[in-house]
């Protein structure tokens, strides 16, 4: 009889902030029982259903398990050996040249090592040694509110840990407990001590049950929300002068620049009361210290973009929180603690002179339009239902000479728009490292691969060595890879075996406060109210409402996250059936004023129109709809027919910090009609 074992890991979901521990039970080759590790110092046993629906991805009928091909678009695929499938795109990208292939690494591709990023930056360092395209997918996600965060200079955050301990407020900003459960943990831990609680979203969303008041926005104008609140904190002297003075930039031009945001002016933006935004200026400016906690995503997609972030950020330099205990901002999506950090392998330096397309989703779109993108190389990801306004997206994909995707479940873009299919390990199968805000987490391997699977690392070696590249893949085995990574002060020099030593994890050598010493990620050093880099590429140098709407139709259009999804890997959770079970179908929120005058009801075949597109799903008419906006959760294939897929910054902008802000505007409006 085999051996049993059991193994510790992480949840291949990836909601960052909130990555929780795993036990994988096994016996031999066969995977007995997945549960939550209660010897997590994140999770402490907890897993939502996501991750209690991780299981069905091993022995999922519906995986990937041999390389496959299809001579035509729209066609059937054929099964084919590795030899056939690697040939076939080598030559294409032989044939194509350098810098006419690019790479798109997902969420699929950092399942075991979401928060380091080891595979992401080997891809990386492949398409650098040979000049080739490498884009990064936190344009799609929380890249743009990093961008509004950073030109303020407030990219630290605090740990939940230290909000639990320490804030005696807590400003939940488009944050929900679908995609923060560890987070939220410790916001309930803080509301035991008598900190109060308040939610600010689109929607009433499952986290407004534990606050104390929720105030529902219009999509897209919390930047104009968060104007309001400065303008009420400096023009009734709430401001903590000695914190401005010492450790801000530019006060007397902000407070020139305030007072045309009233709370009066803010209601008709936001839909919120004007007495009500007063209030909570006023309770936000006089309680110390409060931490406000922003979204990682849906925050800073349509009017929002960077701006939300950017004003946001400001409140808390107002009110003196940062680098206080319990204060500033909170953990959020793509975030690091003060001190984090991970040594770069993508061999930057060495990338030869070439044509570059920028990492904006607007410019890989246009690349693969006018032929300068032949090869396009998805790993893990899905860019096709990423990707706004996907009718261009798709169109822009039938012009590539070659679409190959490394994946373990069938997506949209595979179906649609791939001609080489090469199948991936799972997270059980292959070595990882996870980084949450203050630990990093080994992840073993379980099982051996299932098929003919095989991880990224054995195809990018592969394919140099077809090509004739030297010093891609320079390690012995990925155990070394991982130990070049983590060889960093913010680990503490960590290695695999250190890890191991210790259980699977060790602690990083961060602050759980952000900007402990109070210095700022800008050139001055100091929090920019007025920011000189901003105006050098054209942007507002303070901050600013969010940008005008396409208003063509009288709904605006809300997306996030929902307990059945996060992300597109999974093809959608599409591939899970308890996560099939929990959302059948696409559903949209609407408001029962709106539902009433369309003639629609609850459960009715609904289509969403605009002038870019449509899509069909169900309707949910529900209170907890504000009249005015509808909202779905994203990811759904097809939707993003309707959003806005122009670029929002300037190529200028987008090499600024140290992560990817290329985001389209990803805006809508739309009408509603019963199908």
């Amino acid at each position: 009889m085999s051996e049993r074992r059991t193994i510790t890991t992480m949840c291949p979901m990836n909601c960052h902030p909130t990555l929780c521990g795993m036990k994988a039970e096994v016996e031999g080759e066969r995977l007995l029982s997945i549960t939550g590790d209660e010897t997590n110092p994140d999770s402490l046993g907890f897993l939502c259903m996501r991750g209690n629906a991780a299981h069905q991805i091993v022995g999922n009928p519906a995986r990937l398990l041999h390389p496959l091909i299809r001579e035509r678009r729209g066609g059937a695929f054929r099964q084919a050996t590795w030899e056939e499938a690697m040939s076939l795109v080598a030559a294409r990208m032989e044939a194509a040249g350098p810098g006419a292939s690019g790479f798109w690494p997902g969420h699929g591709l950092a399942a075991n090592d979401y928060g380091v990023g080891v595979k992401r930056a080997q891809v990386e360092r492949f398409a650098n040694l040979r000049g080739d395209q490498f884009w990064n997918p936190a344009m799609i996600c929380w890249g743009m509110g990093g961008f509004g965060f950073g030109i303020t200079g407030a990219l630290d955050t605090s740990t939940k840990e230290d909000m639990g301990a320490n804030s005696a407020m807590i400003l939940l900003w488009g944050a929900n407990t679908v995609s923060q459960a560890q987070t939220i943990r410790h916001v309930e831990e803080a509301k035991r001590r008598g900190a109060r609680i308040v939610c600010i979203d689109v929607r009433k969303t499952e986290a407004g049950a534990l606050a104390h008041e929720t105030l529902i926005v219009r999509p897209g104008t919390d930047a104009a929300l968060a104007l309001a609140m400065m303008r009420v904190i400096v023009a009734e002297g709430l401001h903590d002068a000695d914190f401005v003075a010492a450790h801000t930039l530019g006060f007397d031009a902000l407070e020139a620049h305030l007072p045309r945001f009233t709370p009066a002016w803010a209601e008709a933006e936001t839909g919120v009361e004007a007495a009500r935004i007063t209030a909570l200026a006023r309770d936000y400016a006089r309680t110390r210290p409060a931490m406000i906690v922003a979204g990682g995503s849906s925050l800073h997609k349509g009017a929002n973009t960077w701006r939300a972030a950017r004003a946001i950020s400001c409140l808390p330099a107002l009110t003196g929180d940062y680098g206080r205990p319990g204060g500033g901002l909170g953990p959020r999506h793509g975030a690091r603690s003060h001190g984090a950090g991970f040594v770069d392998i993508s061999a930057k330096a060495r990338r030869p002179a070439g044509p570059v397309v920028p990492n904006q989703m607007e410019d890989i779109v246009e690349a693969m339009e006018t032929g300068a993108v032949k090869v396009f190389h998805s790993f893990g990801a899905n860019p096709l239902s990423a990707f706004a306004d996907t009718n261009r997206a798709r169109a822009a994909f039938a012009k590539a000479d070659l679409v190959v995707a490394h994946d373990i479940f069938m997506n949209q873009t595979i179906r649609e728009a791939a001609d080489v299919v090469l199948p991936g390990t799972i997270w059980l199968e292959e070595i990882g490292v996870k980084s949450t805000n203050g630990w990093v987490h080994l992840t073993e391997r379980a099982l051996p691969p299932a098929g003919e699977a095989r991880p990224s690392w054995a195809i990018l070696a592969d394919l140099a060595a077809r090509l004739g590249m030297e010093d891609v893949y320079p390690w012995p085995d990925q155990e070394a890879a991982i130990d070049a990574v983590l060889d960093h002060p913010g680990t503490g020099h960590a290695t695999v075996a250190k890890l191991r030593a210790a259980g699977g994890r060790l602690p990083l050598a961060i602050d759980p406060v952000g900007h402990p010493g109070r210095v700022f990620a800008t050139p001055s050093g100091k929090i920019e109210f007025v920011s000189d880099r901003a105006a050098a590429m054209g942007l507002p140098p303070l901050p600013e409402p969010g940008e005008a709407m396409d208003g063509a139709h009288p709904l605006r259009l809300a997306q996030g996250r929902s307990f059945a999804h996060f992300h597109s890997f999974y093809d959608h959770g599409r591939a899970l059936p308890d996560l099939v079970a929990r959302e059948p179908e696409p559903q949209l929120w609407l408001a029962p004023a709106d539902a009433e005058a369309r003639g629609v009801e609850d459960g009715d075949a609904i289509i969403l129109r605009n002038n870019r597109g449509e899509f069909r799903a169900a309707a949910k008419v529900t209170p907890r709809m504000p009249a005015g906006a509808v909202w779905m959760r994203d990811g759904w294939p097809g939707a993003n027919a309707l959003t806005d897929g122009a670029s929002v910054l300037p190529e200028a902008a987008l090499g600024l910090f140290w992560f990817s802000v290329g985001q389209n505007g990803f805006g809508a409006s739309v009408e509603v009609e019963r199908a």
